[in-house]
């Protein structure tokens, strides 16, 4: 199993207890406090995953369950018209996070905040990490959000650098969650409490050029 290298701190000072009775002679409690290092391994596990190729797919950019999807919320989305969709991440999913479409990153934004529960509607302006992706002209962003748990998030993306969709870019660290906005013109495929899996399940198709431009026009009237 594939760890991803943020992890490796925390595993090896978890293992250290479990070293330090191997050495003294206790074995049993050895092997019970290896289970500690085992979970911690489990939480940073990266498998691989096998995107779509379609340009207009937008993937996941994380594995958990659906919270909202639907219009944004003015209040607390990037400027603009926006859909959103909002992916809770439990200290059980993969928390390795993949770049929605492919294209070029135009912003890396860290924005310091609270840490709220991650499910929680207010989780929206907690300590957060936003990335901004030009996609054939449409723009999509993507937000690492941390909860009360995880006071982290790891984004490995700058400026200028070219990516493809489901491209491993960071990772939360214990349960988080991830916003994704997508143009208004942009299709939704998830509903809230589906499960997901990052760089695999698509959550939204963008509009063609024709498509944009009538959306575009009938912006106060969308349902």
């Amino acid at each position: 199993m594939r760890i991803d290298r943020a992890g490796w701190p925390f595993i090896a000072i978890a293992a250290l207890p479990a070293g330090v009775c191997w050495a003294t002679g206790l074995t049993t409690p050895a092997a019970a406090l290896l289970l500690l290092p085992i979970a911690i391994g489990a939480f940073f596990r990266d498998p691989n995953r096998h995107p779509a190729q379609d340009a207009d797919l937008v993937l996941s950019p994380a594995d958990g369950t659906v919270m909202h999807a639907g219009l944004a919320d003015a209040a607390t989305a990037p400027a603009g018209v926006w859909r959103q969709i909002t992916i809770f991440l439990s200290p059980l999913d993969v928390h390795i996070n993949r770049t929605p479409v492919s294209g070029l990153v135009t912003r890396v934004e860290y924005h310091p905040g609270s840490f709220h529960p991650a499910y929680r509607h207010d989780a929206a302006l907690n300590e957060r990490s936003e990335i901004w992706f030009d996609h054939q002209h449409q723009v999509v962003v993507a937000r690492q959000v941390v909860g009360a748990m995880a006071r982290r998030v790891v984004c490995r993306l700058k400026v200028g650098d070219a990516v493809s969709a489901g491209q491993r870019f960071g990772l939360m660290k214990f349960g988080s969650r991830m916003d994704v906005f997508v143009p208004l013109s942009a299709e939704l495929l998830v509903s809230q409490g589906e499960k997901v899996r990052g760089g695999e399940t698509i959550v939204a198709r963008l509009a063609s050029i024709g498509t944009r431009s009538e959306t575009s026009r009938r912006v106060d009237g969308v349902p």
